[in-house]
């Protein structure tokens, strides 16, 4: 095939300030395109906001970020930040329509401007890409443009899109392309693709009734390196050919949801399923991921809490089970050490989203008694915690006096559990004070009176009466006395046995500005 070269307007404007649209689009050749190598490869603008870089000039495809660019309406645009670096993906496409596996890629002379695919250079033949017939890749900009100037141009005029035909022995299932896994003797054909670095294209011909077919996916991404798909295997197959595709990434697909689940775990990729063979033609599967292990140590994930979601036709997402495969096992398997491995087994063939739990901590309750003291007593606020995560943990539970911070108490709780804290404090000073745990409101405390004399002034007692000679502020203490009595007859213990022992003393010193918080103090301990 030969290389076809092809204008490049990239006038890549240099401003002082502005900013860039990112987005991501996918290509197929259902419109004008420019088509190079013989017409086996056909060049399109991507879908999405950043296709707009991208225009066919007479049937040539020519990018251009910059105010002469038919495409880009908004007058004030002029060019890219000066002295930055960033990218712009999926700024065109690539198809290839012929029939057999392709090497491609772009010479381009620029060390302000490369091409990219997923982020990595596609500049040079030992950077190419292997399409498979009617495969698209999606390519971008990377931009270097320190040490420019304003009002200068990037790069050459032209870039040159280069492709060849991959020879079998180039095509394997370690990079892109396709590769016949071994069996023994009798055993199924098994062959994987790669038509791109996160997708693979599993066939097996030749099985027998019952059997189980392997698959390795040799380390598919499905987070970068830090999360990969390592093989699928399929047990009780009884069709005589199976085949399955899988793709991963690191975001939802276009045509699904973001993983959502009561306990919200924090998704780490997701990894699509599709089949074509009848789902009771097999018994069920085993998805074999890896992560690793130097990512978990970062994120603070406990290799325990890794789990698997699968989505159901009806949308819902249902935790799948995930066995950490033991060391000892990766020891006789000849796995890598420096990842942790994983198997899930499931029945159901979907899209699945490979997630870590965590603990979720809400306060669903929060009181304070009594409501109305008089300076220098005591109130007690209570408040009801919940884990609702799915892993363990703990989390500091803070009060708050007018949304400023004065107590906290530090509380573990296990998945599904719950905790009752209580704080004590002692108020000196007149006021109407909102308070709040964990930033659910407990309500409104009342000090003294908070636009004249302190409740516990001369005549406070029983100068205001009810009809039966009992004045409201006395039933009220009464009340506050006898919530005071039960809050010193010790720390509260939860049906489940934890019992939680309040913290002394306040957080940190309050600025000048809250001084008054000050006034909030904890009670001694008895």
């Amino acid at each position: 095939m030969p290389a076809t070269h092809r204008t490049l307007i990239l006038a890549l404007l240099l401003v002082a300030a502005g900013s860039l649209a990112f987005a991501t689009g996918a290509a197929v050749v259902d419109g004008p395109a420019d088509t190079v190598a013989d017409g086996d490869l056909a060049i399109e603008r991507a879908d999405g906001p950043n296709g707009r870089y991208a225009y066919l000039n007479d049937d040539e495809i020519a990018i251009d970020v910059s105010a002469s660019n038919p495409n880009i309406e908004d007058l004030s645009f002029e060019g890219v930040n000066v002295g930055t670096t960033g990218t712009i993906d999926d700024v065109f496409t690539v198809t290839y329509t012929a029939d057999e596996y392709a090497h491609v890629w772009i010479e381009y002379p620029s060390e302000n401007v490369t091409f990219v695919v997923d982020g990595d250079s596609i500049e040079g033949e030992a950077n190419n890409v292997t399409l498979a017939p009617n495969e698209t890749v999606t390519v971008g900009l990377a931009l270097d443009t320190r040490g420019t100037a304003a009002g200068a141009q990037l790069g050459a005029d032209e870039l040159s899109i280069e492709a060849k035909i991959a020879e079998p022995e180039e095509v394997d299932a370690t990079a892109t392309g396709a590769s016949t896994q071994g069996t023994a003797d009798g055993g199924p054909t098994k062959t994987v693709a790669s038509p791109s670095a996160d997708r693979r294209e599993f066939v097996a011909s030749g099985v027998e009734s019952g059997a189980e077919v392997r698959f390795r996916a040799d380390g598919m991404p499905i987070d970068r390196d830090n999360v990969t798909l390592e093989g699928i295997d399929l047990a009780g197959v009884r069709n005589e050919r199976v085949e399955l595709n899988a793709v991963g990434s690191p975001v939802p697909f276009a045509n699904g949801s973001a993983l959502t689940a009561p306990t919200r775990p924090r998704p780490v990729g997701y990894l699509s399923l599709a089949h074509e063979f009848a789902p009771d033609a097999v018994d069920a599967m085993t998805i074999r991921l890896s992560a690793d292990r130097d990512y978990l140590n970062a994120t603070g994930t406990d290799p325990a809490d890794v789990t698997l979601y699968r989505q159901t036709d009806a949308g819902d997402w249902e935790a799948v089970s995930v066995e950490v495969v033991d060391e000892a096992v990766v020891d006789i398997l000849g796995l890598p050490e420096d990842r942790v491995h994983f198997r899930a087994t499931t029945t159901e063939f979907s899209t699945f989203a490979v997630a870590t739990r965590e603990p979720r901590f809400d306060v669903t309750a929060a009181t304070v008694a009594p409501e109305a003291i008089d300076p220098g007593e005591n109130v007690t606020v209570r408040a009801t915690v919940r884990n609702g995560g799915g892993a363990a943990g703990e989390r500091a539970v803070t009060l708050t006096v007018d949304g400023n911070s004065v107590a906290s108490e530090m509380v573990a709780l296990a998945p599904n559990e719950t905790a009752t804290l209580s704080f004590d404090e002692t108020v000196s000073a007149a006021g109407a004070y909102d308070l709040a745990v964990g930033g659910t409101p407990a309500g409104t405390l009342l000090v003294g009176d908070p636009g004249g004399d302190p409740a516990g002034g001369e005549g406070s007692n029983s100068e205001a009466t009810g009809g039966d000679g009992e004045s409201a502020e006395t039933a009220s203490g009464s009340d506050a006395a006898s919530s005071a009595a039960d809050t010193e007859a010790g720390p509260t213990e939860e049906p489940g046995g934890i019992e939680f022992v309040e913290l002394g003393g306040l957080l940190a010193a309050l600025a000048l500005a809250v001084a008054g918080l000050a006034l909030f103090r904890r009670m001694p301990r008895s």
